[in-house]
Order: C-alpha cells, then sequence, then structure tokens
C-alpha cells in the first residue's frame, strides 16, 4: 500500500519515544483521555466543523460539509478545501500541537480539537485527495504489544501511531473522516443531535456555506449591506451582522427588523462555556484555552466591546436602544467585563437618535418622560441634546438609564421653561403637546408651577389662578384672563377655569364686586353693567345665580333698581299679577343697549323667574308656604327648582298662568316635578274654574273617572304633576277622592270606587299618610254606587263574607286592606259585625284528597291549600248581628279556622 506521509517513519519514531521513555507513553494516554473526557466532549461535529472550514479558507473554496451514517454502524464526515498534507498528518499525530501556520486564520486545521472523535469511535479514517491516514485502538494495541511496551496499566493513547488509507473521499469532497461508531453510541439520535448544531456552525465559521445532515442540506446565504453589515441567512432565519476588526456582532431579524437576543455564550469562533448576557451574539476574535471553552485569564477584551457602539450605530435609529443591555447580574466573569466596557462605551460615544435627527452622546443627553414628537419639537430649542420622542416612555426608561441619559420629568420641565420669554402661541403649542402627558392627579401636580401668559402681557405661575377668555368682547375686570393666543385645553385640567361666559358670570369675585359696589358710582356702575350684558347676550335665562339679580338697572322713571325688581316693557308677566306687586318696568333705552335676551339672564322678569338651589339646607329662601312644602318631604332635595311669586298671581288667570309656564323651558321644568315645589304650591293654592288643580286629573288618566273632573285646559296631559296622581299619594289627596266619593252627584263605576278605596287603604297600611290627618266622611259610597250613611255601611274584609253582606251597604277596597279602609271611614268591618253558625254537619276532608278542589285550582291557576276542609252537600249558616237568618252559601270560614264548602263549591260545574 502507498504511504504517501510516510507514516510508517512517523509510527516508528513514537514507538521508540514511547519504548526509551514509558513515561511518555502514560503521558500520551492520559493526555488524550483528559481530553476526550473534558475539553471536547460533546464537540465532535463543532471540532469537525472547524477543521472544514480551514480546510476551505485554506483553499479559497466555498466550504462545504456533509455528514451522514452508513449500513455498517460508521459515521462519516466529509468536506470540501485543502486536502491533507504532511503537516496535517503530523498535526494528527502530535496530539498537543496544531497544523496551522501563524500565516492562517481559522482555527486549525487537524489540531488538538481532532481529539473529539474519540468520544464516539476507536477505528478512524481521514481520507484525502493525494492519501489518508486511519487510527485503531486495535492496530495501536497490537503494535504496543509486539514491542513489550504495553504495561497493566497503560491505556492505549489512538491518535498517536497513523496508518496509510489508500480510499479516496466520497464524490465531490475533498476529505472524508470515517468513524466506526462504538456500540454504545445510538447512530439515530447521535446525527439527528447534528442538525441542531448545523445553524449555530454556518453562522460561526465564515468559510462554510452548506451543511448537509443525512440528506438534507441547511444553506448560509450572506448579502453585503452598507458599512460592515451584512445580512444572513440560514434556512428560515435570518440575522444582521455587523464586522469589526476584533468581532462580529450579530442580531436576529424578525418580520425584517432586527430584535434582541436571548442571552447565549461567547462564540471564540464556536460556542464556548463563557455566558453572556448581551442583547446580541458575538464571535469574537479572543484568545482560548485549548479546548476552546474558556477565555485564557488576564485577556482583555476592550476590542470586542469597542466594536459594540459601532454595532448599534449601524442598526436603525428605532432599534438601537432596545440592544442596550438588560442592567442586572453578570453571567460568568467574562460576561461581567465585557458588559462594563461595553456600557461605557454606549455611555460616551454617539449613538443615542436625538429629536433635531443627530446621534448624542447618552450621559449628555436628555429625555422627556413620555414626551411625544410635538413636545420635543416644541422643546427643540430649551431643552439641549433632546432624545427623540420615540424613546422618551417607560419601555426604554431603563436603558437609557443604564448608559447615562439625564431623565426629565413634568415638575423640572416646569422649572425649566419659568423665565422663558416665548409668543403666547409658542406656550400654546407647548401647552398642547404637554396635555397627552397629564393622566392623573400627579402628574397635574407637578405642573402645578406652568408659567401662563395673560391677555395683559403678564405672565403668571401656575393656571390654577387663571381662567380662560371667552369670545364677547367684555371689559372682564374680575378674573385673571389667559392670553386667547395661549389658550388649551391643558390649562383647564391644570385649574383654570374655562371664561365661557356663564363661568365668568358665576364667578364668586363678580358677586363680591356687586356687594361692593356704590350705587352713587356711575362710572363704576356703568363699567360692571357693560361687562356684565356684554357676556351675559350668550346665556339662556336661568343659567345663571340668583345673586345677579342684584345688579343695578334704570326703570321707566329714571331710578336705579335690582334687576330681579324689573320686568321687561310688555312683559306677559305683567297681565297675571295683583294689583300691587313690587315689580317695575324697565327703561326701554337699557332693553335697546343690551338687548332682551343679556337682560332676562341676569333675572330681568319676562315671565316667571326660576330660582335654583344646589343641596339646599332648609325652607330659607323667601317661598310662599315653603316650610309646609319642606315638612311635606320624605328627605332633603338635592336640588331646589322652584319658581318664585307665584303667590302675587291673580286668583283669576291661573288658566293662562299655567300656559306661561309651560311655555318657558326653565319654568316647564319646575311645573313637571311632582316632587318640587313649583307643582306643590300650584297643586293646593292656585284656582281653576273655582277649584284646587289638585282636585283635577288629566284627561288621559281614567284611574279616579267619574269621581275627579279632568282639567279644562288645552294642554291639562302636560299639566299632570300638579293635578290628582292615579294613587293616593298624600292626606291632601285622601281628602280630595273621600270628598268626591261621599258626593252623590258623583257617578263612577264599581271597578273606580273600589280602585279609590283600596288606594286610600292602601297608602294607610304602608304609612305613606296617617289616619289622624284624615276627617272621616259622614257618607260614603258603596259597591253599587250609592251613598249611604257611614254607620249603616260594612267593609267587607273576609272573601267569604261577600255573599252574605248586602250590597246596598258593601264597602269594598281589596281583603288585605280592608281593615285599613275601615279605619279610614270609621265604620265597620263585615268580620266585626256579622257572626255566623255552620248548621249541620259534613264531611272530614282535606284539600288534598279532593279531586274537584285538585281541578278548580288547576283551572284557576291557583297553588292548591294545605290543611283540612269540612264538605257539606248543602252549607247553611245561621247569621246573627248586622245581618241575621240562615243563608246558603258556597264556603265559610268558622272562627277556629275550619273552612267549609259545598260539594258544587269545590267541583268546578262539569267535573
Amino acid at each position: 500500500m502507498i504511504d504517501p506521509f510516510d507514516t510508517e517513519s512517523l509510527r516508528e519514531s513514537i514507538l521508540a519515544a514511547w519504548a526509551s521513555s514509558p513515561t511518555r507513553l502514560r503521558e500520551d494516554s492520559a493526555s488524550e483521555s483528559d481530553l476526550v473526557r473534558g475539553g471536547y466532549r460533546d464537540r465532535l461535529l463543532t471540532e469537525l466543523a472547524q477543521n472544514a472550514a480551514d480546510a476551505a479558507q485554506r483553499a479559497g473554496v466555498p466550504g462545504r460539509l456533509a455528514v451522514w451514517t452508513d449500513g455498517n454502524g460508521a459515521l462519516h464526515v466529509a468536506n470540501t478545501g485543502a486536502a491533507l498534507d504532511i503537516s496535517g498528518v503530523h498535526a494528527l499525530t502530535a496530539l498537543r500541537a496544531s497544523g496551522k501556520t501563524a500565516a492562517d486564520s481559522g482555527v486549525g486545521q487537524f489540531g488538538v480539537g481532532f481529539t473529539a472523535v474519540r468520544s464516539v469511535s476507536d477505528e478512524i479514517e481521514v481520507r484525502s485527495r493525494g492519501g489518508g491516514v486511519a487510527f485503531s485502538a486495535r492496530r495501536t494495541l497490537e503494535a504496543l504489544r509486539e514491542r513489550d511496551l504495553l504495561a497493566p496499566d497503560t491505556g492505549v493513547p489512538v491518535l498517536r501511531l497513523a496508518w496509510p488509507v489508500d480510499a479516496p473521499p466520497a464524490h465531490g469532497f475533498d476529505t472524508e473522516i470515517v468513524l466506526t461508531l462504538r456500540a454504545d453510541v445510538a447512530v439515530e439520535s447521535f446525527a439527528a443531535g447534528f442538525a441542531d448544531e448545523a445553524v449555530d456552525l454556518l453562522l460561526e465559521l465564515e468559510a462554510l456555506h452548506s451543511i448537509e445532515i443525512d440528506g438534507v442540506v441547511i444553506d448560509c446565504a450572506r448579502t453585503e449591506l452598507e458599512g460592515n453589515s451584512a445580512e444572513i441567512a440560514i434556512g428560515s432565519r435570518t440575522w444582521r451582522q455587523f464586522t469589526t476588526p476584533a468581532a462580529r456582532w450579530l442580531a436576529p431579524v424578525v418580520d425584517g427588523l432586527p430584535v434582541p437576543a436571548s442571552p447565549d455564550v461567547l462564540r471564540a469562533p464556536t460556542r464556548s462555556d463563557e455566558l453572556l448576557s448581551l442583547p446580541a451574539l458575538v464571535i469574537a476574535d479572543v484568545p482560548m484555552q485549548p479546548d476552546r471553552r474558556r477565555v485564557l485569564p488576564g485577556v482583555s477584551l476592550d476590542a470586542v466591546a469597542h466594536g459594540y457602539v459601532d454595532f448599534v450605530a449601524s442598526l436603525p435609529a428605532e432599534f438601537r436602544v432596545s440592544f442596550v443591555p438588560e442592567v442586572g447580574f453578570a453571567r460568568s466573569a467574562v460576561d461581567g467585563a465585557l458588559r462594563e466596557l461595553v456600557f461605557h462605551r454606549l455611555s460616551c460615544a454617539p449613538w443615542l437618535p436625538g429629536a433635531d435627527g443627530h446621534d448624542l452622546v447618552p450621559e449628555r443627553a436628555n429625555v422627556v418622560a413620555d414626551a411625544t414628537e410635538e413636545l420635543t419639537s416644541v422643546l427643540a430649542g430649551v431643552v439641549p441634546d433632546l432624545v427623540a420622542a420615540s424613546l422618551s416612555g417607560a419601555r426604554h426608561a431603563s436603558a437609557l438609564a443604564a448608559v447615562g441619559v439625564h431623565r426629565i420629568g413634568l415638575a423640572r420641565l416646569a422649572e425649566m421653561v419659568g423665565g422663558l420669554d416665548r409668543e403666547p402661541s409658542w406656550w400654546q403649542r407647548l401647552f398642547d403637546a404637554l396635555a397627552p402627558l397629564v393622566v392623573d392627579g400627579v402628574a397635574a401636580e407637578e405642573l402645578a408651577a406652568l408659567p401662563v401668559p395673560l391677555a395683559d402681557g403678564r405672565t403668571v405661575t401656575g393656571p390654577r389662578t387663571t381662567v380662560i377668555g371667552s369670545d364677547a368682547a367684555a371689559p372682564v375686570t374680575w378674573v385673571r384672563l389667559v392670553h386667547p393666543d395661549a389658550v388649551s385645553p391643558l390649562l383647564t385640567r391644570l385649574g383654570a377655569r374655562e371664561a365661557t361666559a356663564t363661568e365668568l358670570l358665576t364667578d364668586p369675585a363678580l358677586e363680591a364686586a356687586l356687594d361692593d359696589l356704590d350705587w352713587d358710582e356711575s362710572e363704576d356702575i356703568d363699567g360692571l353693567v357693560s361687562a356684565v350684558l356684554a357676556l351675559a347676550r350668550a346665556v339662556q335665562a336661568g343659567e345663571l345665580p340668583s345673586w345677579l339679580g342684584s345688579l343695578p338697572l334704570e326703570d321707566d322713571e329714571g331710578e336705579l333698581r335690582s334687576a330681579d325688581e324689573l320686568l321687561l316693557p310688555g312683559a306677559p308677566l305683567a297681565d297675571l299679577l295683583i294689583e300691587d306687586s313690587p315689580f317695575g318696568v324697565l327703561s326701554t333705552a337699557v332693553v335697546d343697549r343690551f338687548g332682551e335676551r343679556a337682560l332676562r339672564a341676569v333675572g330681568v322678569g319676562w315671565a316667571f323667574s326660576v330660582l335654583r338651589d344646589e343641596l339646599p339646607t332648609g325652607p330659607d329662601h323667601d317661598l310662599d308656604d315653603e316650610s309646609a312644602w319642606w315638612s311635606s318631604l320624605s328627605e332633603e332635595p338635592e336640588t331646589l327648582l322652584a319658581v318664585r311669586d307665584l303667590d302675587l298671581v291673580r286668583s283669576d288667570v291661573w288658566s293662562q298662568a299655567l300656559t306661561v309656564l309651560l311655555d318657558d323651558p326653565s319654568t316647564r321644568a319646575a311645573l313637571t316635578d311632582r316632587d318640587g315645589y313649583t307643582a306643590w304650591w300650584i297643586g293646593r293654592h292656585a284656582r281653576v274654574h273655582g277649584s284646587r288643580p289638585i282636585a283635577f286629573r288629566a284627561p288621559s288618566d281614567e284611574t279616579f273617572a267619574g269621581l275627579l273632573d279632568p282639567l279644562d285646559h288645552p294642554r291639562a296631559d302636560e299639566l299632570q304633576a300638579v293635578l290628582s296622581a292615579s294613587v293616593c299619594e298624600s292626606a291632601e289627596t285622601a281628602r280630595v277622592l273621600l270628598a268626591a266619593l261621599s258626593d252623590p252627584k258623583r257617578r263612577p263605576t264599581p271597578a273606580v270606587i273600589a280602585r279609590t278605596h283600596t288606594s286610600i287603604a292602601t297608602a294607610v297600611a304602608e304609612r305613606r299618610i296617617e289616619v289622624s290627618d284624615i276627617d272621616p266622611p259622614d257618607r260614603v259610597r258603596t259597591l253599587v254606587g250609592d251613598v249611604v250613611d257611614a254607620s249603616d255601611a260594612l267593609v267587607i274584609d273576609s272573601p267569604w263574607l261577600a255573599s252574605v253582606v248586602p250590597q246596598e251597604i258593601a264597602v269594598l277596597s281589596d281583603m288585605a286592606s280592608g281593615a285599613a279602609l275601615a279605619d279610614v271611614l270609621d265604620i265597620r268591618t263585615a268580620s266585626e259585625a256579622i257572626g255566623g253558625e255552620v248548621l249541620g254537619t259534613g264531611r272530614v276532608s282535606s284539600w288534598d284528597r279532593e279531586p274537584g278542589a285538585l281541578l278548580a285550582c288547576a283551572v284557576m291557576g291557583l297553588p292548591l291549600p294545605s290543611g283540612g276542609v269540612v264538605v257539606h252537600r248543602e252549607l247553611v249558616v245561621r247569621l246573627s248581628g248586622a245581618v241575621s237568618g240562615e243563608r246558603r252559601v258556597p264556603w265559610w270560614v268558622t272562627a277556629d279556622g275550619t273552612v267549609h264548602c259545598t260539594e258544587s263549591w269545590e267541583r268546578p260545574r262539569g267535573a
């Protein structure tokens, strides 16, 4: 067999060395064993891929690596590139040396790392163009025995003795390594695990372009980008790479965008055991220990870290901050050193996107918390080195703080803009831009000292003391008005009161100004009146506080009177008032100057005026009979809305007055509130057609038809709040209904009579009204409609008595309220006035034993009664008291509660 690498001489020299020094044999055996068990465990594919990458780089060809197993239990690893040469053979057999020269790059072909093959095989072949070599535990053992060199405690260093191999590599490859796998190696799972490593190896070893695992090819495509960047695509995964003299930095790409990588390890160039927490993968040229698992002690990582900031700066601006390492504990000593260097470089180099489009040095930069694009635009000339708005949110706060960016809060920002000389429009832009940041009371409090420009040219500190001007061109003197060009909704949120006409006219400062006004100073009066009435043009009557009625105005006789003591010329209210009413008439010159709308808004009368009081505390509003209304309430009202001066209306014009009240929205609201003062007062004190409105019903309400007359008014159905209710709601209503019931001229139906009695009795039973508040009538209405003396009538309070009480004297509500009705009317109940004795004996039974009872309850939809019943063929009761004699009845209940009935009563007809 041809031996192109003179392996025979190599074997002889090695065997001679072992023979001359048995210690050397033990050292070689121990070294190989240590490397297999320690440094190169689970690195088989990594080490062979490194050899393949070095071979491709030496030959200047695209590196290809293929891995497959055959049916004989052998693993094949083939690659393209430089073939095995004499230096490579020497490196393979030297165990501790590499065939890589000082001029070579890469990791060295067939160096110490080749020892990794021993983790799975004792029989190894290296087939290559121009010859190959084989290593064999069996043949090495035989050679040692032939020389009598094998001591009992001496192992076999398999990778020291080589034999020639004439088998060529697989077609299309330059070198092939064949490993006969030991019996303890699971071939299928072993080879399948290589697929998981292939992606990492293609990423780490630039000379490799593809790796094939059992016929499945994984390609690596590299696309050059601007600068030192490139895009690397391996299968379905993509990375963005940036190359520096000392390292390559890579970020995963998802949906076309770079994203931070998960915690990884240092790759030098392949994976080591040095854990890293950086948000990018790093493949660095770092001196490593021989097994390439750990960095050599004392190695400087400054050159590696120096390039990280350039990598971050190469990324699109919006993604850079995501690549600032998270603050936390280092995962290893190397990680700690590298993180410290990276943070230092990131802090002092320009890469941070600025609001003006330039890259900033983080330790000199400022960021306004949660700033928007609008806010950074306004502050560009105020806050130096301002970070882009997209990075101002809480999501990036930790990263920016880690690289030394100064974070400016709202309170600090308010201080920074204090004393600035800017146009009011600039302030408006600032206020509008700050608005989205004021999300709670804390943020609002931080901006409490924000400067605000006023219309008079001054600038005050804090929006809380200001108001926002209205469109009215009024010489307002009682507030601090914000300059109209600086108005922003933010000011309102920070405490400024929006100075609409209503706001200005309800300001307590105006009330104080009116109280202090000297009516002898005509100039002061004219200025204040002009300002108030100019604003009042935008306000509806009834919207302003009643104290504005003290505004001094001139009447038609040239005298000053309060606005609420004057009526407009031609006011409809004037025709409704009594002759000696306290109202005067406003001067027509004042009306011509300010207009009716403004004058009505401040209290000058046209129709009725309305009083409104939020959270009133008692009957202290100078309203007629207010105390009586207040005492009728079950609880204090939250708002008092009342029409004034109702007691000044003439009694003969109330029909017209009701129309006037309905026509005005403000008085209509008070009139239609049944629980309010206005409806209460009118219902009891007004007179329509000679009677109080409470004595009438609405035409659409038939509850008391025949008892109460419908109100004769064109809008009667809109006046239900002042008319009788459909239920007995008060003692006053009860008195009206009882009077109608006792009036023989009324013709209610039996149903209305019973309904009315029930309504009154229920109100008493539910304690809505007290019996003591009602005088019992002398005459009462019976079921058939007759009006009889109360002493003759009986209230039916038990259903079995209905068949024995004559209808001419029977008064009916419902059984539940019968006792209450008798109390109201002061008449007897039927159960008190009539006694009854059941004659004869019947059949004692129970309801559940009577088919007729079951059927009757089913037909009527009633539950079956419980307990006993006495069934009679014919039930006769001897009556005593108000009604006497013997009567046949369908059923009866005796004093002890026993129920008696007839067979025909308890069995429905036809059953």
